[in-house]
């Protein structure tokens, strides 16, 4: 669950969409003759709109000292955007919830999203946070927060006046501005050309399953020996993160975690994903089996009960996710 944060004046920030919290009072307002910046300078509207949710003790309160760390990394621009893939909805952050007593409900199915208007980006004051995904916001990697797409999921980010485009991943909800649609990371908008300016004119497209699928195959034949060197490495990571998906492994007999069973083989190796992610090391990494019309996700073989009910301890330890201990008697079972 997310940890219970503050609302940006123009930014976002992490939200706990189950619990409602008491306001913060908010942050003084910047006298009219200091210099501010666009990402932190209020309008008259939301200075009231902060005054009102602090009087009125609504969720959230404004900080207006957010902005760039004293410290910022070399090589940013360079850094590569991240590569989509499809990975499940967070259950959370799929429901509705209300914010300053408007409604939003996420997007949990595969309808298409563009939209245009006025994006900001959200820095210092909220890194190290929980973002609404359970994931901590980290203001140089390429996320974004958005009100009501898919947690995860990614989009493609156009600034309207210089046409530089970048891909984020949506990770965190906001922002509750009524003049801001979407909120990026630090290095997306410094890649994007407006960090000075705080803000800019930005298309957002949200990248479908088909659309993921051709970025991908579009990648292969762009890095065919990239590909080749991958495919010939003993790490599974490393093949599962150069975008080849494990095959479908053979029943096998003996004693397994399962971490699940699909009707769809895609669903699985997006659980397969979400679990190497922080997979203890040691542990048998996991595999898609099919059995019986479904697609299992197993982790084994163990010589034991005993062993493999140690074993879902350190994963649940590790990643959040609990499994369950099954013998399996090999194919034709």
């Amino acid at each position: 669950m997310a940890l219970p944060c503050l609302l940006a004046l123009s930014a976002c920030t992490t939200v706990d969409l189950s619990v409602r919290h008491e306001a913060h009072p908010p942050a003084p307002t910047t006298p009219p003759s200091a210099p501010a910046t666009a990402a932190t300078a209020p309008s008259s509207a939301a200075s009231s709109a902060a005054t009102t949710a602090s009087e009125s003790k609504k969720p959230g309160g404004y900080y207006l000292d957010d902005g760039p760390a004293e410290k910022i990394p070399e090589g940013l621009l360079e850094l590569p955007d991240p590569e989509p893939r499809i990975e499940p909805y967070a259950r959370g952050p799929s429901k509705p919830y209300a914010i300053f007593d408007k409604t939003y409900v996420p997007i949990t199915d595969e309808r298409p999203f563009v939209q245009r208007g006025r994006g900001s980006w959200y820095g210092k004051k909220f890194h190290g946070q929980r973002t609404a995904s359970g994931e901590i916001y980290d203001m140089f990697k390429m996320t974004a927060a958005h009100p009501t797409l898919p947690i995860p999921s990614y989009a493609r980010v156009t600034n309207l006046r210089n046409g530089k485009q970048v891909i984020v991943r949506i990770n965190d909800r906001g922002p509750f501005h009524s003049e801001r649609i979407i909120d990026l990371s630090y290095t997306a908008a410094l890649k994007l050309g407006y960090v000075q300016s705080g803000s800019a004119e930005l298309e957002v497209e949200r990248l479908l399953a088909d659309e993921i699928a051709r970025i991908q195959g579009e990648k292969r034949r762009r890095e065919p020996l990239a590909r080749e060197s991958v495919a010939t490495s003993d790490d599974p990571i490393a093949r599962l993160a150069a975008g080849s998906a494990p095959p479908v492994a053979a029943e096998r007999h003996g004693i397994f975690l399962q971490f699940g069973a699909y009707a769809q083989l895609q669903n699985a190796q997006a659980m397969r994903e979400r679990l190497l992610s922080g997979w203890p090391p040691g542990l048998p990494l996991p595999s898609v089996v099919q059995s019986a019309g479904l697609y299992r996700l197993h982790s084994g073989p163990f010589v034991s009960r005993e062993q493999a009910a140690a074993a879902a301890q350190q994963v649940k330890a590790a990643a959040q996710i609990s499994t369950t201990i099954v013998q399996r008697q090999g194919i034709g079972e």
